[in-house]
């Protein structure tokens, strides 16, 4: 892998695909059922026990204003470490990790965000059949605790 390449773990919300950087991926595991917690807000669907480490489980679908859905057999928690944090993020399905050169990615626009704040993209790969959006996830994660609070 060239310098000027990243790699990305790319997930899929409703028909959108949205990539992260795969050195903040620990792993990605079958959707199962959360414990919830009383007041913990909107955007966090509850906690998990992942081998002896409970994780809280934030909802992106809701984070991002998409319409709610049923949990499939191909709903995935990808489970991320940001901040000294481990926390698990729900998702439509995971599809790929790609290896994505940093001259196919274009800083978004205010056009582009106008639905997501523009503080959760870092930009967005221009690939041949798809564009993926690059979310910033410490930012996302970071305001998801905040309001989960």
């Amino acid at each position: 892998m060239a310098s000027d390449e990243r790699q990305y773990v790319v997930f899929r919300l409703g028909i959108e695909d949205f990539g992260v950087e795969i050195n903040k991926v620990k792993e990605i595991i079958t959707y199962r059922e959360t414990t919830q917690i009383p007041g913990s807000g909107a955007l966090m669907e509850g906690i998990i026990n992942l081998r002896g480490q409970v994780i809280p489980i934030f909802n992106l679908r809701r984070k991002f204003g998409f319409p709610a859905l049923e949990h499939s057999r191909s709903t995935r928690i990808v489970v991320v470490e940001t901040f000294d944090d481990t926390v698990g993020i729900v998702v439509d399905g995971v599809s790929e990790v790609l290896v994505i050169p940093e001259n196919t990615i274009e800083e978004p626009s205010s056009l582009i965000t106008s639905g997501i704040e523009s503080d959760y993209l870092s930009g967005v790969a221009k690939l041949e059949e798809k564009l993926v959006m690059i979310l910033e996830l410490e930012q996302v994660i970071n305001t998801g605790v905040a309001e989960a609070i």
